[in-house]
């Protein structure tokens, strides 16, 4: 089939840039090796159609290929070959433009790769990994980061894998990442890394071919390598964090062995597994600078180094001539326009400046409120400040905002090593991975879920010969799902397993001496029995779960977010945990109330209604203090001023309000004087002195200048 007007001139691009890549390249260095790679990839990929054209550009590729995974620079024998091609690649296009038949490309004596020389032997992978830092150190990061997004990539893509295994994109995904990381590894000279990958690129590309078919023994495999790569990025950050380079072996031999195995078997996965052997010790670091200088190709200095793309892949740390800068530059700005990494303490920087710009704003709105001509200048701007101030308020919110996909797929692959420990079959469901929150709700919300994910396959779920008893499918779901639910985000987990018994629950409570023998509880009271420390219902303690610590941690967590936790459950049908968490952690939706000269701010989340209680409604019981009666349901009853030591005008609970709270599962009625407003202000640490004081979260300032305490009702009410 002839090429295209496009492909031919994608074709004639990447012929120049190939040109300029071997005019530089000289013998016995590697400038320029990976991008020739990468863009006879390129070539590959668009003639592939024109056999004349596809077989030579073909050759050279793996002649190159071969370089790169022995670790060694260009030869004479292979750029002998390169320069051929490129001189030949101009004529046979013309003729494939004209629809003339393609001349053969003359070849040279040796072959491309071979180098006459024989091939390295191939570096022990069990080895300390060696970083030069003061030559890399921005290689290294853009490599590190580069890794963390591709083995975030891997995982997600595997676990689709498993339940597609005939899936092409997550295939190809998977193997173009795996690729990457081995190609840039092994420019860095990070033997392990190198290794690794490159064993699995090598089983992927079986797959890729139909010589092997993905299996679930393979996705393990696979899985654990990228554990194992992990393991070895973290290395890298520790040492460009603290400067501190490695000092513990990363075992990875195991792996290479196990996954040999498998592509030799044609993936059959009934070999017995291969155990790592105890990390030796580290090599003594001149034995450890020669391993690595054999084993790692040279490196230009950084004023020699810039970053060019590999085609279609993320940006990778490569080695570039001089006058490929400018194209380099442009790429770079280009590929910089889309997203910007941002140090986070940058961003808590301006959003504590945003939030100061809302405190002068709100002041400068209270201080206009008196001039009362409602149509002029000063009250025209002052109206535009404040749309432009709530714009640049949600933009800075949003710069903190980031997906909770992360977060998901960790939970995903924990369900999926959990179920083949437990043997059980679950199919887990997750969506709306795109919802955004803020940071640091994500990296607290992990814990709770842990647990949570846990608990639902152990003991939500049924073995499989129990569900097929009770007419349900073998296979059990497990559905984790985020979405926005008014000016809160809730994140749900949902199974079809057996429920929560509320009978069972209370007798276990009772047994345990935490209700009363006679005490009657509600249905969600008694689901928030589950979250009492040291309360469990499971029948006996397993590896996952039974020892009754996980849920009150749960709760614990997602307090400290300001959220809250609801259970829904039918017995034989499943359970729903929902947690409630705000959009942000630095902006608080709030109720303003007055207890005398002072201003309090409950949590909106916390507030279920405000009411004026009346004479009959409030009794006082010996040894229990004041209870009020709110639609058959009587609730202790706090007053504000005590707690704090204040004076109050309402004396009297009729005279004021009272507040309905919930906190902590629990229902309680609190009294101040008045109902200000309600209002979105900003959170203000009050510092190390007064840290962890009971019922106080922090403090905001209002917008006529006075400051007023954020309550905490969870610990003002556990105080009171």
């Amino acid at each position: 089939m002839p090429l295209s007007n496009a492909s031919l001139q994608a074709l004639d691009d990447s012929l120049s840039r190939l040109a300029a890549e071997s005019i530089f390249a000289t013998p016995g260095r590697d400038d320029g090796l990976i991008p020739a790679y990468s863009l006879l990839g390129e070539l590959a990929e668009r003639c592939a159609d024109e056999p004349g054209l596809h077989g030579p550009v073909k050759a050279m590729h793996a002649g190159v290929e071969a370089l790169l995974d022995s670790a060694r620079p260009f030869d004479e024998s292979t750029l002998k070959h390169l320069r051929s091609l490129v001189d030949w690649l101009p004529g046979a296009l013309d003729a494939a433009k004209a629809g003339r038949p393609i001349p053969p490309m003359a070849v040279s004596a040796g072959a491309p790769g071979g180098g006459g020389t024989t091939a390295k032997a191939e570096p022990a992978a069990d080895t300390l990994m060696q970083l030069s830092l003061g030559d890399n150190r921005e290689l290294l990061t853009e490599f590190h980061a580069e890794v963390a997004d591709h083995l975030q990539q891997i995982e997600a893509a595997l676990l689709a894998l498993e339940q597609q295994p005939d899936d092409p994109d997550s295939l190809n995904s998977i193997f173009r990442s795996f690729h990457t990381i081995k190609g840039n590894a092994g420019f860095l000279g990070l033997v392990p890394m190198h290794t690794l990958a490159h064993e699995v690129e090598s089983l992927l590309d079986l797959a890729r071919n139909q010589k092997l078919r993905i299996n679930s023994g393979i996705i393990t495999e696979i899985l654990r390598s990228r554990d194992a790569l992990a393991a070895l990025t973290q290395q890298v950050a520790v040492a460009l964090e603290t400067g501190d380079l490695p000092s513990q072996v990363v075992p990875v031999r195991h792996l290479i062995q196990a996954v040999k195995a498998l592509a030799a078997g044609g993936g059959s996965n009934t070999a017995p597994p291969i155990v790592p052997e105890p990390a030796a010790p580290a090599p003594a670091p001149k034995e450890v600078a020669e391993e690595a200088m054999a084993a790692a190709p040279a490196r230009p200095s950084p004023a020699e180094a810039t970053v060019v793309p590999l085609p279609g892949e993320p940006v990778a740390p490569v080695p570039a001539p001089a006058t490929a800068t400018a194209t380099s530059a442009a790429v770079a700005k280009a590929a910089g326009s889309h997203t910007v990494r941002v140090n986070t303490d940058k961003l808590d920087s301006l959003m504590d400046v945003v939030g100061e710009l809302v405190i002068v704003q709100s002041q400068i709105v209270e201080s206009t409120r008196g001039s009362g001509d409602g149509g002029s200048a000063l009250q025209r701007n002052v109206a535009q400040l404040n749309r432009i101030t709530k714009d640049l308020q949600h933009t800075a919110m949003a710069l903190r905002m980031i997906p909770i996909k992360p977060t998901f797929q960790k939970m995903e692959r924990l369900a999926r090593d959990l179920a083949r420990d437990c043997g059980k079959k679950v199919a887990f469901v997750t969506s709306g991975e795109e919802t955004e929150l803020d940071r640091t709700v994500v990296e607290e919300i992990g814990d709770p879920l842990v647990h949570m994910v846990r608990n639902a396959l152990d003991h939500g779920l049924e073995r499989p010969e129990d569900r097929v008893s009770r007419g349900k499918p073998e296979t059990g779901t497990v559905q984790l799902k985020a979405y926005h639910q008014g000016s809160n985000i809730v994140i749900e987990l949902q199974d079809d397993g057996r429920g929560i018994d509320p009978a069972k629950v209370l007798a276990k409570a009772r047994s345990q001496g935490l209700v009363g023998a006679t005490e009657q509880l509600s249905r969600e009271a008694i689901f928030g029995l589950i979250f009492l420390p040291g309360f469990s219902t499971a029948e006996k303690v397993t590896a996952v779960s039974g020892r009754g610590v996980g849920m009150d941690v749960v709760r614990r967590n997602i307090e400290k977010l300001r959220g809250k936790i609801e259970v829904e459950s039918e017995v034989g049908r499943g359970s729903v945990f929902k947690i409630k968490l705000p959009l942000t952690m630095a902006i608080i939706d709030g109720l303003v109330v007055r207890v005398g000269e002072d201003r309090f701010i409950l949590p909106s989340t916390s507030v279920q209604m405000a009411v004026r209680p009346s004479r009959e409604s409030i009794t006082t019981v010996h040894g229990r203090g004041e209870v009020m009666e709110l639609r058959g349901r009587i609730l202790p009853l706090h007053r504000l001023h005590r707690r704090f030591g204040i004076q109050a005008e309402a004396q009297q609970p009729w005279d004021g309000i009272v507040v309905i709270l919930e906190a902590s599962g629990k229902v309680c009625a609190l009294l101040v004087d008045e109902m200000v407003s309600k209002q979105e202000v900003v959170i203000k640490s009050l510092g190390a002195f007064m840290q962890g004081l009971p019922g106080v979260a922090g403090g905001a300032i209002l917008g006529d200048g006075s400051i007023a305490l954020i309550l905490d009702p969870g610990t003002l009410l556990q105080a009171a």
